[in-house]
């Protein structure tokens, strides 16, 4: 009986781990395409709405990544380091979306590349 509890405690946190693994890449997915609309933002007519609703998706992935990674520590037992850097990273996106309000290049694109460059370490590590 007790190796039945053990085989779904495991699968349980593979399963949590899959989940945050895909919200990551998620979450790099749509930084890159937040670059790429930068760039269209700069040559067309509808980079600014694309990169507008970017901005809303890929807060939205930030959020996703900070539920993937409470999901995957609290039920299966996981550790709590990936919940401090989603919550991180959720901070870092919220002044992302501030200085993108305010119109501060200067500091909104350097973080953008930080940003990046954060969460494809963290794609790397999972």
């Amino acid at each position: 009986m007790a190796t039945q509890v053990t085989a779904t405690a495991g699968a349980d946190v593979r399963r949590g781990s899959s989940f945050l693994r895909i919200a990551i890449a998620l979450q790099t997915l749509t930084i890159f395409l937040q670059a790429v609309s930068a760039g269209m933002l700069l040559t067309s007519s509808y980079g600014a709405t694309l990169h507008d609703v970017g901005a809303r998706v890929m807060y939205g992935a930030s959020m996703l990544y900070l539920l993937a990674a409470v999901l995957a520590w609290k039920p299966g037992g996981g550790p709590i380091r990936p919940v401090w850097h989603a919550s991180g990273f959720l901070v870092l996106a919220s002044v992302q979306v501030v200085l993108g309000i305010a119109h501060v290049p200067s500091v909104h694109l350097p973080l953008g590349v930080l940003m990046f460059g954060l969460s494809m370490l963290a794609l790397a590590r999972r």
